[in-house]
């Protein structure tokens, strides 16, 4: 038998290596995995938080609506770049936009339990006290909350001060215990945290202060195969759509313009002019890796996620979305090979960087932090944690900020100009993939639409 220490080695090492989330690498090691639960709330896990927070709260009202059928339904995947540049402290950060509408939270969450015909109230009080209240309200009437904090603010991610107010995902916040509420995050635990910490990481972003989203999923509506085939229709049209958009910071050119960015000496925003003294490198390089990779907080580049979607689809909608689906897989490969190129193991530095980004997720979502796993630390705080991560999650987090810090000083990469060429190449190849892909999930759903 497989001690538990054995265990999360073997989890931690297959999420290092392979960018896999927590939920995908158990699934992996543990021989079909009994769902956790605490008290009446059951963990069922996933990959991308909006629609894993929205499928966990169905499922535990009994509505078996699958995590891919959400996804697809809310318009399936999306594309987006930006490198952000901050001269408080010289560093770099990329954020990259994967899913459907992936800078308006609160308006992906509307349309997509509208297509579900799942009814729900959005609370989007500004005021922090009223916001407090509203949510201790839902919770002690029984119902669970989809919140959006700030994940710096929230604590339990590790992260370092600099990245205070970058934003955060949604969570489903399920119950109310003392001080603290319980918060399920994709894990197969509770994290515990502070009521006081939450109103202030719901309150950090300005886009999308305090919003909050209580569903009311009575009836079969959300179940109905009608229903259900209806929304995968409506969903797969706004991904075409959305997909086949001019915009090169909210749909596909993004890709084509990244590719650009890379190799570009002369734009100000060009990665070789951006990084001409290597400083800052290695963290968007880092940055790079947990947006393109499902360990990453977001859940990676979704294409996966959108094949299942698409092949539940198929089999609703009686189109033939199995070849696509398929294609959809090959370029999930194409997103981690250029992750992996980007941060290589064969790099001493991002090697040990992948295995800490491993640990402090593993330790967070296998564990959580109820039942006394946190640790007072002088480190928790100066990583964003105060007393609400795991204790092996801190130390993680510490030695992690330590060296990120190191290697934007003093970039670990050789050849910067063959690094971002060979960069540039696969997002084109990329580009090109994906435009076709979305070519032929136009043609189907004009298909549809005359028949």
């Amino acid at each position: 038998m497989t001690s538990k220490k054995q265990l999360k080695i073997r989890i931690r090492a297959r999420m290092a290596k392979t960018g896999e989330s927590y939920t995908a690498a158990r699934r992996h090691v543990v021989d079909r995995p009994e769902p956790a639960t605490d008290g009446a709330w059951t963990f069922h896990g996933g990959r991308h938080p909006g629609s894993a927070a929205i499928a966990a709260v169905l499922a535990n009202r009994g509505l078996a609506v699958g995590e891919p059928m959400v996804f697809l339904a809310g318009g399936g995947i999306g594309a987006g770049y930006i490198l952000w540049e901050f001269k408080h402290d010289g560093s770099r950060h990329l954020t990259l936009g994967f899913r459907n509408q992936w800078q308006y939270h609160d308006r992906w969450t509307a349309k997509t339990l509208d297509r579900l015909g799942v009814g729900f109230t959005a609370h989007t009080t500004s005021g922090a006290k009223g916001a407090s209240a509203a949510l201790a309200a839902e919770l002690d009437e029984g119902r669970p909350c989809i919140v959006l904090p700030d994940r710096y603010h929230v604590g339990y991610w590790g992260l370092p001060e600099s990245l205070d107010g970058y934003g955060g995902h949604p969570v489903v916040v399920y119950r109310s215990d003392g001080g603290d509420v319980l918060v399920d995050d994709r894990g197969a635990a509770p994290i515990r945290v502070p009521r006081t910490r939450m109103d202030a990481a719901r309150a950090r972003v300005p886009s999308y202060k305090n919003v909050m989203h209580v569903l009311n999923p009575d009836g079969p509506a959300a179940t109905d195969d009608g229903r259900l085939a209806s929304a995968a229709l409506e969903g797969l049209r706004d991904a075409a759509e959305h997909l086949s958009a001019a915009s090169e910071s909210f749909s596909l050119p993004a890709w084509r313009k990244w590719s650009r960015m890379m190799v570009d000496r002369r734009n100000a925003k060009g990665w070789p002019k951006v990084f001409a003294d290597g400083r800052g490198l290695a963290g968007a390089l880092l940055s790079m890796w947990e947006g393109v990779e499902p360990v990453g907080t977001d859940g990676g580049n979704l294409r996966d996620l959108f094949a299942d979607g698409l092949e539940e689809a198929g089999a609703l909608l009686d189109l033939p979305l199995a070849d696509l689906a398929e294609e959809f897989r090959r370029i999930h490969g194409l997103w981690h090979d250029l992750a992996e190129a980007a941060f290589p193991l064969d790099v001493p530095e991002f090697a040990r960087m992948r295995a800490l980004t491993a640990r402090i997720r593993e330790s967070l979502l296998a564990e959580g932090t109820a039942g006394g796993g946190a640790e007072e630390d002088p480190r928790a705080a100066a990583a964003g944690a105060g007393a609400v991560l795991p204790q092996d999650a801190v130390d993680g987090a510490a030695e992690l900020g330590e060296l990120r810090a190191a290697v934007d000083r003093a970039s670990p990469v050789g050849d910067h100009e063959a690094l971002f060429a060979g960069l540039s190449t696969r997002l084109a190849g990329i580009h090109r993939a994906e435009s076709e892909a979305v070519a032929a999930l136009r043609d189907l759903v004009r298909e549809r639409g005359r028949g």
